[in-house]
């Protein structure tokens, strides 16, 4: 897991062949414009998900671990938080893994929480379990799938 602002993303280009382009979708796509839901930004090695909703209560959060994908999540605004563990350390899956959504679900608590602030942006690797939108009020962020096999 990584936690930064969006100013600091080209010194995290070297670790995977998609991160310059992810950050440029970033730094240059008009959010206001782009509606809700899954946009391909280059074809399926990126995606870009526009998430405007509420946050969600910690009974209503879980951890979730993707195999296929990196997850780039970018605050635009509002106040969220997100829980983080180990994907090895998990030990209550909520169902098996499922290959089309490239997501398994876990019951388990997370070792610990961690704000995350507009303009700032979280990378989960596949070891990274993650529990997303807890918070309150509403949250407008953008979710970056980034293809293992770039």
């Amino acid at each position: 897991m990584i936690i930064d602002r969006l100013e600091n993303a080209d010194r995290y280009n070297p670790l995977h062949p998609g991160f310059a382009a992810a950050f440029e979708a970033l730094r240059e796509i008009d959010f206001e414009s782009v509606p809700d839901g899954t946009q391909e930004i280059d074809g399926d090695r990126l995606t870009m998900n526009v998430i405007r909703s509420q946050a969600k209560r910690m009974e209503d959060v879980w951890l979730e671990v993707h195999r296929r994908y990196i997850d780039i999540q970018y605050l635009i605004s509002g106040e969220e938080q997100f829980g983080w563990q180990l994907a090895d350390d998990c030990e209550m899956p909520m169902g098996e893994y499922n290959a089309d959504k490239d997501t398994i679900k876990y019951e388990d608590i997370p070792e610990g929480w961690f704000p995350l602030l507009p303009g700032a942006f979280a990378i989960f690797f596949p070891e990274d379990a993650h529990a997303p939108m807890l918070g309150e009020g509403p949250i407008n962020k953008v979710v970056l799938k980034v293809a293992m096999d770039w």
